[in-house]
């Protein structure tokens, strides 16, 4: 089939083409503005504290390096961070994660490829015959056709609904970027939260191994007093039962140390059956935290950027549904040879061509187009409602940790002091019960009191590792937005 146009009309379509172009330069749709957040404080309620038994808070000043980077480092522990960098290569959900944001950062590519032509080309060779009962001029004709042609097509952005495609594909990418941030935050703290755990256990394992040893010694002492006529039976009784109490403990402690070691074993990729940590009592040093200002908050944790992202997708979907109240226009064109010989296929005379375009109005479609835009004006104040509400999450987790860090450390001083205190009654309770001053029951009072408060003790220790943890998860890690892609 040919098709042909005169010059004219040919430069009319194109004037109308350029017209297009220069046009396509109004964007449909309001302009994205990162909402207010909730105000602020100056500082945060809760203050680091000052000088813990085991280590030193500070509040951050201007001279102050932020934590970047491999934060874990900061407790100076090789096994944690030999096991952070495993979780980077093995971990499954991480792996997950990126492969998620890479599948929406082609989505951007996907959507920035609407804005050129499309063209498509091929040959086409057939043998026809035409009816006999057409007219005579062509009935009961038989030829061959030859025809290569070429097809473009292009939709210029006249509304702006591409620019908001690739606009909300932009950020949707950048939220992904920012959620396998805080995927990546999340596993790695989880680790170190259960790795402090289970050094803890340890350190409760520790101490259960010296009071077996020591309740040991206690019944090998009232056997003998016993055998001298010196101590009765009911002590020999009552140190066979601590003994045996104390033993039980600790065994069921390295119910709950397997059960982290698992743990760790599956967030670094490996099956458990072949994974085992050395036993590592709890004594690091709690490290330095730099806090910061809460405001820092809004650039440092991935959680609130990847929510204020999703802000900006959701403002770039009202332009992309505000678009449909304007004409769908198209351009078009085609071009190549036919012909009915082989011999002539690829001639000029052969050549055909054809330009031209279309704008389609929507008249009436019984108010879609009204409920679709407020649809997503109403999913943009949802979005900004979950952005400020992530931005009150992130002050209370930090609040929350600096008090906890800041009431452990008083209740370890505390708790220090009850242990001495229960260190020295079992010495005079002992000294007492040797002399023949008083019955075992004095001392057995005094060795459960000692080894409550030294496991008591050993927990406070544990939670305050753990809380410290939790705050730098709270503060972002060492993540802030300037890692968040460029699309």
């Amino acid at each position: 089939m040919r098709s042909f146009s005169r010059r004219p009309e040919a430069l009319r379509a194109l004037s109308f083409a350029t017209l297009c172009v220069v046009l396509a330069g109004c964007t449909a749709g309001p302009n994205y503005q990162r909402p207010s957040a909730p105000p602020a404080p100056a500082a945060y309620k809760e203050l680091p504290p000052p000088n813990p038994p085991n280590g030193t808070w500070k509040q951050a000043q201007p001279s102050d390096a932020a934590m970047k980077g491999k934060w874990w480092e900061v407790y100076n522990d090789p096994e944690l961070s030999s096991l952070e960098e495993k979780l980077t290569v093995s971990n499954q959900n991480l792996k997950a994660a990126t492969d998620q944001y890479f599948e929406a950062r082609e989505q951007v590519r996907v959507a920035r490829a609407s804005y050129y032509p499309t063209l498509s080309a091929g040959p086409a060779i057939s043998r026809q015959q035409t009816s006999a009962n057409l007219p005579s001029a062509t009935k009961g004709l038989t030829y061959n056709s030859f025809a290569i042609t070429g097809q473009v097509s292009w939709e210029p952005d006249l509304w702006g609904q591409i620019r908001r495609t690739v606009e909300q594909a932009r950020a949707n990418a950048q939220a992904s970027a920012a959620d396998l941030a805080n995927v990546d935050l999340s596993l790695r703290s989880e680790l170190a939260l259960d790795y402090f755990e289970l050094r803890g256990l340890d350190t409760q394992k520790q101490l259960l191994d010296t009071t077996v040893a020591s309740d040991a010694d206690y019944l090998q002492l009232t056997q003998r007093r016993f055998k001298g006529g010196v101590a009765t039976e009911v002590d020999v009784a009552q140190a066979q039962t601590q003994y045996e109490s104390v033993k039980a403990q600790d065994i069921d402690v390295g119910v709950a140390r397997a059960q982290y070691e698992h743990a760790i074993a599956t967030l670094i990729g490996v099956s458990a059956s072949s994974f085992s940590l050395p036993s590592m009592p709890l004594t690091l040093a709690l490290p330095e935290i730099p806090a910061g200002v809460p405001s820092e908050l809004l650039e440092r944790r991935p959680d609130i950027s990847a929510a204020e992202r999703r802000t900006q997708a959701a403002n770039a979907q009202i332009g992309i549904d505000i678009t449909a109240y304007y004409p769908n226009v198209s351009l078009n064109g085609a071009g190549g040879f036919e012909s009915q010989s082989a011999g002539t296929w690829i001639q000029g005379p052969s050549a055909l061509w054809s330009l031209g375009g279309s704008a389609v109005e929507l008249l009436f479609d019984a108010g879609r187009r009204h409920a679709l835009t407020a649809q997503a004006r109403d999913a943009y104040d949802a979005q900004t409602a979950n952005y400020r509400q992530s931005v009150l999450n992130a002050f209370q987790e930090v609040e929350d940790n600096l008090a906890a860090l800041r009431i452990l450390n008083d209740e370890a001083t505390t708790q220090n002091a009850a242990v001495q205190a229960a260190v020295r009654s079992l010495n005079i309770s002992t000294n007492r019960y040797r002399g023949g001053v008083t019955t075992y029951l004095e001392v057995l009072t005094a060795q459960t009191t000692q080894l409550s408060n030294q496991r008591t003790q050993a927990d406070i220790t544990t939670r305050q590792f753990a809380a410290s943890v939790q705050l730098i998860k709270a503060l972002g890690g060492g993540w802030d937005t300037s890692q968040l892609p460029h699309m």
